[in-house]
């Protein structure tokens, strides 16, 4: 639940939406204008007056809780406790991987071997967690941002290196639909971030494509993974075939990485 500091000034913009001063709120709740700009001010006001003034703006205790959760901020990344507790339980990180992918329960609960109270248990776990919102008839709202990304060297990320990145690299790629690139080369200062904003965007369209595809009937869809990175990287494998270490070799007035590893991508 918000602080009572959001609801006061949820209850504000509701009252200026509205049209309504204090002096017509104050009649509305029989007090007087200044002890009603008083209790604004101090921003001390108990529930049940919450409810009352609620009730001259015709607007239900529900709904401004709902608007003021839908006026925070968004997640970006999630703490190291919540990530431990994702992936402590394989279900519940399989569930939040859908939830961040938009599934519908109902499309969750037709691909995996979830019971429907099992899936609005982990949906729950998941509300408190921080990640939805969970609403009636088992929707959700995403409470993370478009960039949110797991904790980089987090528990979910080494899960995945652990459990996941030799398998996905173990395909061929050989595909029609099917890319596997490897890029090395040196850039220059600043020019690594306009790439990865670039490559961001890529990410960005993917998922984009993938809601608006999930009106598809299941038949015409195929599961495809896209795996973007970008880090400064020297192949470690003729590492000791340099002549000299890059770092003594370059222009003392270099301030760039030695090297960037270009994006190795995939969709599978």
């Amino acid at each position: 639940m918000s602080s009572s500091a959001d609801l006061i000034l949820a209850l504000k913009a509701e009252l200026k939406a509205a049209g309504i001063t204090y002096a017509q709120l104050a009649l509305g709740l029989g007090m007087a204008e200044s002890s009603v700009k008083r209790m604004f001010a101090k921003g001390d006001m108990p529930l049940t007056r919450v409810d009352e003034v609620c009730r001259v703006l015709k607007l239900d205790f529900a709904q401004l809780a709902r608007r003021v959760a839908d006026a925070q901020p968004l997640r970006r990344e999630l703490s190291e406790a919540q990530e431990k507790a994702v992936v402590s339980d394989r279900k519940l990180l399989l569930m939040a991987i859908c939830c961040l992918s938009q599934w519908t329960f109902e499309q969750i609960i037709g691909a995996y071997q979830f019971t429907e109270a099992e899936a609005i248990g982990h949906l729950s776990r998941l509300d408190r967690l921080g990640i939805i919102e969970l609403r009636p008839l088992n929707r959700y709202r995403l409470r993370v941002s478009k960039t949110f990304r797991w904790r980089p060297d987090g528990p979910v990320m080494r899960f995945f290196r652990q459990h996941v990145v030799g398998e996905y690299f173990s395909g061929d790629f050989g595909g029609e639909d099917e890319l596997l690139l490897l890029v090395h080369g040196s850039l220059g200062p600043g020019l690594a971030t306009a790439f990865a904003e670039r490559l961001q965007r890529v990410a960005d369209d993917f998922a984009q494509q993938h809601l608006a595809d999930q009106r598809l009937p299941p038949d015409k869809r195929q599961p495809y993974t896209l795996l973007i990175g970008l880090r400064s990287w020297w192949f470690q494998a003729f590492v000791d075939l340099w002549r000299e270490h890059p770092a003594r070799a370059m222009p003392s007035s270099a301030a760039a990485p030695t090297a960037q590893h270009a994006p190795r991508r995939g969709a599978r």
